[in-house]
């Protein structure tokens, strides 16, 4: 090797650098290469990701205040017939408005799709003032009241406090609370078989 001419070593050094070259380099620019166009794929992937992520927390968001106004409805008309709270709580409204009750005969409940009407007809005497108070303040209460069948008269022997005679019906709904069909249970159709 010592006898050799300068470019002999040039082309030994051209030979090693060849084989260092395509040995080593060209599978580690390979390797870089899909590197390089894996790390792209995952940062698109991450994008994608962020972008769901944001979907996802505004879709929370709207959870969250469809939520609160579900509560807010609920009061309205609520899940649960709370029967006992209800009648209690007319007759303590028409107490305080100073009506005298004569009949209180809440009726069964009529289903519809997703809530139920339930009817409660009303008997009250008093007077016309003491009946407004008492409509005014059942029209501030938290459920909804519809009053139907209004009816109003007045009473042949009057007093200061006894003048008129109202009936109606106040009806009030509350939803209807998903229920299981049993297993093997057919689901009910409006048409005949």
């Amino acid at each position: 090797m010592k006898n050799w001419p300068w470019y002999g070593y040039l082309i030994l050094a051209a030979a090693i650098f060849g084989l260092v070259f395509f040995f080593y380099f060209k599978p580690q620019g390979q390797e870089l290469k899909t590197l390089r166009t894996d790390r792209q794929a995952l940062e698109r992937e991450v994008q994608e990701l962020k972008l769901k992520k944001q979907e996802l927390d505004k879709i929370e968001a709207e959870l969250v205040a469809m939520s609160q106004e579900l509560k807010k409805l609920e009061v309205i008309i609520p899940q649960k017939k709370e029967i006992s709270e209800i009648l209690r709580r007319i007759q303590q409204l028409a107490f305080d408005a100073r009506l005298e009750i004569l009949k209180f005969a809440p009726r069964g409940e009529i289903k519809k799709e997703f809530y139920a009407e339930w009817p409660i007809p009303i008997e009250v005497t008093g007077n016309y003032h003491n009946l407004a108070t008492f409509f005014d303040r059942l029209s501030r209460f938290a459920r909804i009241f519809n009053i139907e069948d209004f009816s109003i008269r007045s009473l042949t022997p009057q007093t200061d406090a006894t003048t008129i005679s109202s009936s109606f019906t106040a009806k009030t709904y509350y939803f209807l609370e998903e229920t299981a069909a049993p297993p093997g249970a057919k689901p009910a159709s409006g048409g005949r078989p």
